[in-house]
């Protein structure tokens, strides 16, 4: 008899806990019998209905509930959708974390700030080089993206290969160090690859993305025209090589650079004591010395390229940066495109710019750093994957994706679109989904984590579209009789001497229930504030069409 060869049977989990219904927040648990890996540890920004919140991090319940079999944490690169949740997870889950060398400094960074440097584990992991994780092994593959030491990973399991891209894109001409290494990309693919999880962000975009130094040529024009302006620019605080074109630019030119904006200044600290960026020597100047030098010599490299309130741009553009004022003698460049959902707050700064009579330029001045549909495509025939799990984006995103893999070979029964929360259960005979487990955002208020809830934030918003009411009377104890008020405060609600009369009628509807209550020798003071809000709400509602928060105080006198 003939040996036949088997399909391997195995299967492995597969858990986005966050990433798949937007941009942002990037979270996946890989899990075999008794190992769990998780790739990336991201936050997302606050939607603007999330009153108050600083930040939105992954739910990371799974994990804990199954702390002993996570043998750490595999990160693709230094951005904060992919490493800003670490500080906050690793309080709670205390495992290593492996990645390239400048994501790490990048994380070491907040590690500091939170005091986790001494109990949290990190190894700097090499291009080519494989870590061992339990049944795991992971391999750190060259690519290119908007910031440096980008890696792709692939995941050797038991049930087969698993191609995670991280987010990329293919570039030819990086401005620091070499093009991605599609050669093991092929390699893999010819090996056999379970399933590629590839970046979406861009699926919608025909074509290739252009080159990050193509960047570096629209800067060479626009310095070229402004020799006698002084020239800002705002990009991500991430992109190193954006900051290291414009320092270029600038050196050539005959500036003085300034770094501005507390995020921008530590990646930037970081990547120059790793040697990720040259900065020529007296090129560099604090801020506090830009004085001394007149506006044609300076080139002020900033945060706030999306619109964020806080961010440096946007505290010049409304006239309350301490250092910077904006004038006509100023060429305001965005090296960034806006991320969906901040176009309106990117509008604003620029038209308070251009109302301040900077030359605003947004043309031309930012390439992507995800990959568009040519080059998905070649991935895809290289990596030759049986299955199809598309990551990274929105579901318009990931079933676009799903669209393109098809037109690449893979079979449409092979595409899986997930949610986070999903199990898929995988293997070479068969994909599915199998559970679910706890997944969502949990909100950063302040020093707060997840102190702040559903609740709270329905309250916050009630508080900011209705105001509210405040109730405050005083009763006698053991006899209940009203001794004092009832006194009414509003905030938010309506302006008190102006609506003097509404405020009287308001105080008689609570007197009039009260008193009802003490003659029902109703002594049970929640049951007392209940009927107090009801006949309020009620009263409001008829004359106003409006309910804002209503909170009765009790006070007791002996």
């Amino acid at each position: 008899m003939k040996n036949e060869l088997k399909m391997n049977k195995e299967k492995i989990k597969i858990i986005p806990l966050g990433g798949l219904e937007q941009i942002g927040m990037n979270i996946t648990a890989f899990e075999y019998e008794d190992s769990i890996i998780v790739v990336d540890c991201g936050l997302a920004f606050p939607d603007e209905d999330m009153l108050g919140i600083d930040l939105v991090i992954p739910d990371t319940t799974y994990l804990k509930d199954n702390i002993d079999k996570v043998k750490g944490f595999v990160i693709t690169h230094g951005h904060e959708d992919h490493i800003g949740a670490i500080p906050y997870v690793l309080s709670e889950i205390n495992v290593p974390i492996y990645a390239t060398k400048l994501t790490i400094g990048i994380i070491e960074g907040k590690l500091k700030e939170h005091n986790l440097m001494k109990t949290v584990k990190r190894k700097v992991v090499k291009y080519g080089q494989s870590i061992n994780l339990g049944c795991f092994r992971v391999e750190f593959i060259r690519t290119n993206h908007s910031i440096v030491d980008a890696a792709a990973l692939a995941i050797f399991s038991p049930a087969g290969i698993i191609v995670h891209t991280g987010d990329f894109k293919i570039d030819y001409t990086p401005v620091f160090g070499d093009a991605i290494d599609l050669t093991r990309f092929g390699e893999l693919g010819k090996k056999g690859v379970l399933a590629l999880m590839c970046d979406s962000t861009n699926v919608m975009r025909e074509g290739f993305t252009m080159s990050e130094k193509t960047v570096g040529k629209t800067f060479d024009h626009i310095f070229a025209e402004n020799t006698k302006r002084r020239i800002i620019i705002a990009t991500f605080a991430s992109n190193v090589d954006r900051v290291q074109q414009i320092i270029n630019t600038a050196y050539k030119y005959g500036r003085k650079v300034i770094i501005e904006g507390r995020s921008m200044v530590n990646v930037i600290n970081t990547a120059s004591e790793l040697g990720y960026i040259n900065i020529p020597e007296n090129t560099l100047i604090d801020i506090e010395y830009m004085k001394n030098y007149p506006d044609e010599q300076i080139v002020l490299i900033t945060t706030g390229s999306q619109g964020e309130s806080m961010a440096a741009l946007s505290r010049m553009a409304a006239s309350i940066h301490r250092k910077v004022t904006i004038s006509s003698d100023d060429t305001v460049i965005l090296s960034s495109t806006p991320i969906p959902g901040n176009e309106k707050s990117v509008s604003r700064v620029i038209n308070e710019l251009t109302r301040k009579g900077a030359n605003v330029i947004f043309q031309d001045t930012h390439v992507s750093g995800h990959a568009c549909q040519e080059e998905i495509k070649l991935i895809y025939s290289l990596v030759k994957p049986m299955y199809s799990i598309p990551v990274h984006g929105e579901y318009r995103h990931l079933k676009k994706q799903g669209e393109l893999a098809v037109t690449m070979g893979v079979s449409p029964d092979n595409v899986i679109i997930l949610s986070s929360g999903d199990v898929l259960e995988i293997g070479e005979e068969s994909a599915a989904i199998v559970d679910h487990v706890q997944a969502g955002g949990v909100l950063v208020d302040g020093l707060g984590v997840g102190d702040v809830g559903n609740i709270v934030l329905r309250d916050r918003q009630n508080l900011a579209e209705n105001g509210i009411l405040i109730v405050v009377m005083t009763l006698e104890k053991y006899s209940n009789q009203l001794l004092a008020g009832p006194d009414i405060v509003t905030r938010g609600f309506v302006y008190v001497r102006e609506a003097e009369n509404l405020i009287e009628e308001a105080k008689q509807v609570v007197t009039e229930e009260v008193m009802d209550c003490i003659d029902k020798r109703i002594s049970d003071w929640g049951k007392i504030k209940m009927v107090v809000k009801e006949s309020l709400s009620d009263y409001l509602w008829k004359k106003m069409k409006r309910n804002p928060m209503i909170l009765p105080i009790i006070m007791e006198v002996e």
